[in-house]
């Protein structure tokens, strides 16, 4: 193999490629990280964090930043033409983070960018991806620096460079999907307190939705759909107008802090990876702001590629570990859009019938325990599941305890969970397993009768009850030889 400059070159700093320039440092990886642009963003753009990126966070050894600089949000409303057709709790209790932290995209750049430095990293700004040419075991990129033609050797390159990616262009990739007609509105404004600082807002109406996220107890984010532009960019006037037209009665814009317009699509690429070269976050897949779930969906994808690319580069893990990336991930991009699609049509539709129906459908419903289950475990993410992935046997859900946090809790290992007074035969084969896969595999005692395979990622491989004891050894030392060397 030719020697190479970086392990890993990641395109774009917005927090996807922030997110993986620190999961690469963290587990003592070669990396560089570079950027277009001659600064990170001053704009706060992406707002809401879920409960399991916090949870992801946690175990990255980052998450006590966000939780400082963070509003929890722990219900969500969903109010039309002044009426309350809904009030949801959002406080999931199977996580220690039942809430949603709004912190606005350019503080959590700036935590991500200072976390970064502390472990000796940093950005290469005005550093542009040209050119790319890939070979069995190393790609040779051409970068643009301040200007001047620089050449590099990397094992991976990883594009993070969003929705208009120079990465995704060069492999080609189709971004299928398609374009919203209406025109996306975006404001930051100062606003009275008559509104909960925990309480999001979704307003339906036939003029266009309204999500309403409360960024403090008097400053909130609104998204909203218009039919034209008013202006460069749109005015506090319009935005009054647009709440008093649309929004819960009392709330009143003050002062406008940014504001703009954007057009929206909904698209994903039908592959995440080619050769040595992956993409990630709004590069691989754009969608409706409504539920918040873009930035979040980036950030779930470099976790999921990072522990693989850690395992391959240091010769433990193959080829179907890097191809698992995409077939886990697909799913629930997918997954994403056609929720935020749904629920953006839903709340916007000029069609009388539609909206009669759903005005009365949604009183109902979201009364129902079920429902209100089933709408936090797919807004939260702790829903994510890898069922179906060719290294997963079983659901594929996540896993998350106390042991797995602080940054040092899990790395890249698997952790095979059982309990401390299992029989003497299944903990001898269990430590048989483990030796068999050194410094792969760590034994955990746990509190449950089964025998579980926890990921490096905090997702279950595999889980059984304990009584299957043997038998469930071979399966987990079957399913670590599909994807281990």
């Amino acid at each position: 193999m030719r020697k190479v400059d970086t392990d890993v070159l990641i395109v774009g700093a917005g927090p996807v490629g922030l997110f993986l320039a620190n999961e690469c440092a963290r587990r003592g990886l070669r990396w560089r990280l570079i950027e277009a642009r001659s600064s990170q963003s001053v704009h706060s753009k992406a707002l809401a964090i879920f409960p399991r990126t916090l949870e992801i966070f946690d175990m990255a050894g980052l998450v006590g930043p966000f939780l400082e600089k963070a509003n929890r949000v722990t219900s969500v409303a969903v109010v039309a033409h002044g009426r309350t057709l809904a009030h949801m709790r959002f406080a999931p209790e199977e996580s220690p983070y039942p809430f949603i932290a709004m912190v606005p995209q350019d503080v959590t750049e700036r935590l991500l960018a200072e976390q970064l430095q502390r472990k000796g990293g940093a950005v290469e700004y005005e550093t542009s991806f040209v050119s790319a040419v890939q070979h069995d075991d190393y790609v040779i990129v051409t970068l643009d620096q301040k200007g001047q033609r620089r050449g590099l050797t990397a094992a991976f390159v990883v594009g993070c460079d969003g929705a208009h990616s120079t990465v995704r262009h060069l492999l080609d990739l189709p971004f299928e999907g398609a374009e919203y007609a209406a025109l996306f509105l975006l404001a930051d404004v100062q606003t009275s307190k008559t509104l909960p600082a925990d309480e999001l807002q979704l307003c339906p109406s036939e003029l266009g939705p309204v999500a309403i996220f409360p960024m403090s107890a008097t400053r909130r984010r609104i998204v909203a759909t218009i039919e034209n532009a008013e202006g460069e960019a749109p005015s506090l006037d319009l935005v009054r107008k647009i709440l008093s037209q649309r929004a819960p009665m009392g709330i009143e814009a003050g002062a406008l802090h940014w504001s703009s317009y954007f057009r929206i699509h909904h698209r994903q690429v039908a592959q995440l990876r080619v050769g040595r070269i992956f993409i990630a976050g709004d590069a691989g897949h754009i969608h409706s702001p409504f539920g918040g779930q873009g930035m979040n969906t980036g950030l779930h994808d470099v976790w999921n590629l990072a522990w693989k690319l850690d395992l391959f580069l240091n010769g433990r893990g193959n080829e179907r570990l890097l191809d698992s990336y995409s077939a886990e991930r697909l799913p629930v991009i997918k997954n994403v859009i056609e929720t935020t699609d749904f629920l953006t049509k839903a709340m916007g539709t000029p069609n009388k019938f539609a909206q009669t129906l759903r005005d009365t459908v949604i009183p109902m419903v979201s009364r129902l325990a079920p429902f209100q289950h089933a709408f936090v475990q797919r807004l939260s993410e702790l829903g994510i599941a890898y069922r179906g992935s060719p290294i997963v046997e079983g659901a594929g859900k996540r896993y998350f305890d106390d042991s797995l946090r602080g940054g040092d809790g899990i790395g890249s290992r698997f952790l095979l969970v059982f309990a401390d007074d299992e029989d003497s035969a299944t903990k001898e084969d269990a430590q048989q397993l483990a030796g068999s896969f050194s410094n792969i595999v760590e034994l955990r005692l746990g509190p449950r009768h089964d025998i579980t395979l926890v990921r490096p990622d905090g997702y279950i491989a595999y889980s059984v009850h304990s009584r299957h004891g043997i038998a469930a050894l071979k399966s987990v030392r079957s399913l670590l030889e599909r994807q281990i060397n």
